[in-house]
């Protein structure tokens, strides 16, 4: 036993020789606690970003009620003349333009009418009908 002892210095030299092998030959048990680990950690992580928006739109609703409850003429008239611009061009595009091109090509008009690009309008008016929607409920429920 000395003569190996010597000869692999006290043992130190195997010892290292089979950390390094457990570390690299790792067993299904060890594979599947570390996955479960890294489930756990991305668990935790997304649950940590779901709260920090969570958090990001309360602190928005609450701006939004501030800036409603405004009597300031550019601090709560934005939202209205959205709207407004936003049902010029729908009417525009769905009703005048279509009614106009009918009558001048009755009447013998064939040229170009002005076109609005309508498709930035609409996704702004839509979204405001859509928060429109939700104060029309509130509304009814008689929240102020």
């Amino acid at each position: 036993m000395n003569f190996l002892t010597a000869l692999f210095g006290g043992g130190d030299a195997v010892k290292a020789i089979g950390d390094t092998v457990d570390k690299i030959f790792t067993s299904d048990d060890e594979r599947l606690e570390r996955s479960n680990e890294m489930a756990k950690a991305k668990l935790a992580y997304d649950l940590e970003v779901k709260k920090i928006e969570a958090q990001l739109l309360t602190n928005q609703t609450d701006i939004n009620k501030v800036e409603a409850a405004s009597t300031r003429l550019f601090v709560a008239g934005w939202r209205p003349f959205v709207g407004w611009i936003g049902g010029f061009a729908f009417a525009y595009a769905a009703i005048v333009e279509p009614m106009a091109r009918f009558i001048a090509v009755q009447y013998g008009y064939h040229g170009e009418f002005p076109v609005i690009d309508t498709e930035i309008t609409m996704q702004v008016l839509f979204g405001l009908l859509g928060l429109g929607m939700f104060r029309t409920i509130e509304k009814a429920k008689g929240v102020s």
